[in-house]
C-alpha cells in the first residue's frame, strides 16, 4: 500500500474528515496519514484504541515513535496520559492497549536504527521556553540527535508564523488550529512539507499547540 508515498510533495490530511479502518486487532482502529508497505510499513498514523482493547505483545524492529492525544494509553511499562510522548527504539517490546480507551498519533520504522534512546515524555507537564527568532512562539524539545528535531510549538493567537522546511518537516495540530497556503489545520490535522519549502502559516484566533519533526523524510 501507498499512501502520500511521495515524500518530495506536499502533503495534508485532516484527522476529522477521514474514515476509522480497522486493523488486524479487533477495537483499535487506523486513520492513515502516509504509509509505504502493508501491515509491516513505515506509516504515520492516527490510532483509536477502545476501552479494554489492546495488541498482542511484538517487538519494534524499526521503532515506534508516538504521542498521546486522547485518553490513557497503557503497557506494561506504565499508564501515558494525553500529553505523553514516547520513543521506542529499534529491538524494543511491548504490549500496548488501553483500558479506558486512547487515541494516539504514530509512527513506525522511520528511526536510525542503530538508534537505542528510549523518551517518555509528559508534555503537559514541562514548560516551554519563548522562540527568540519567532515572535509569538514557545517551543518544547523533545528529542534531537542531530538527524532529527522533535518539538511542541505553540503559537498565539493570530501569530504569523514562518515554516522553514529546508530538511522537511512535519506538523500535526494537538489544540486549536492554523491556516497555510489557503488550507485551514484544526485539531488532528497534519501537514507534511518537503526539503527545501519555506512558507507561512497563520495560528487561529486561540492560537495553537503543535507537534513539530524536522529532518526525518527520506530521499
Amino acid at each position: 500500500m501507498e499512501l502520500n508515498a511521495d515524500f518530495t510533495k506536499r502533503a495534508a490530511m485532516h484527522g476529522p474528515s477521514i474514515p476509522w479502518i480497522s486493523s488486524p486487532m479487533q477495537g483499535v482502529d487506523r486513520r492513515m496519514l502516509d504509509r509505504v508497505g502493508d501491515e509491516v510499513a513505515r506509516a504515520t498514523t492516527i490510532v483509536r484504541y477502545a476501552p479494554e482493547s489492546h495488541f498482542s505483545p511484538h517487538v519494534h524492529t524499526g521503532g515506534e515513535e508516538f504521542i498521546v492525544l486522547e485518553g490513557v494509553f497503557q503497557n506494561e511499562h506504565g499508564d501515558f496520559p494525553a500529553g505523553s510522548y514516547i520513543r521506542n527504539p529499534p529491538e524494543s517490546s511491548h504490549t500496548p492497549g488501553s483500558a479506558p480507551g486512547c487515541t494516539i498519533f504514530v509512527k513506525l520504522w522511520q528511526f536510525d536504527l542503530a538508534d537505542r534512546t528510549q523518551v517518555r515524555i509528559e508534555t503537559e507537564k514541562m514548560p516551554l521556553t519563548p522562540d527568540a527568532e519567532r515572535p509569538g512562539v514557545a517551543i518544547m524539545q523533545l528529542f534531537n540527535d542531530g538527524r532529527e528535531d522533535v518539538r511542541v510549538e505553540t503559537w498565539a493567537a493570530g501569530a504569523d508564523v514562518p515554516l522553514d522546511a529546508r530538511d522537511g518537516m512535519e506538523v500535526l495540530v494537538l489544540a486549536d488550529g492554523f491556516a497555510e497556503a489557503g488550507e485551514t489545520f484544526a485539531t488532528q490535522s497534519w501537514l507534511r512539507l518537503p526539503k527545501d519549502t519555506r512558507t507561512r502559516a497563520t495560528a487561529g484566533p486561540e492560537g495553537a499547540r503543535m507537534w513539530v519533526k524536522r529532518g526525518n523524510l527520506p530521499e
